[in-house]
């Protein structure tokens, strides 16, 4: 149906009519199905959350005085990037360096 006036203009029926292509149950036009590779692409947005990198991440309840962990979240700021994303490359350098056998207390 062509508009003829405003939606502010139109009465009660009038705007019914006029936005009834609206109503449908979904708001994605119909079309062909998805590919395979789509479908698992959409399945992977609709879940959300993060993208598994290694062998997925857990999640941890950490102690850490208040000034490292400031100085830690500064360093972090600096580098633009997250606190986690930090604190996992200071632990990989740590552990690939071989220094953390001679930890001092």
């Amino acid at each position: 149906m062509k508009r003829t006036k405003e939606y502010t203009e139109m009465t009660t029926r009038e705007l019914a009519e006029a936005t009834k292509e609206f109503d449908l149950e979904s708001p994605i036009p119909p079309g062909k199905p998805l590919t395979p590779a789509q479908r698992a692409r959409f399945e992977a947005a609709r879940r959300g959350g993060r993208p598994v990198t290694g062998e997925g991440a857990q999640v941890i309840s950490l102690s850490v005085e208040k000034g490292l962990l400031r100085r830690t979240d500064a360093a972090a700021r600096k580098n633009r990037v997250s606190r986690a994303q930090f604190v996992a490359q200071a632990l990989r350098f740590r552990l690939s360096s071989g220094r953390a056998r001679r930890l001092s207390a």
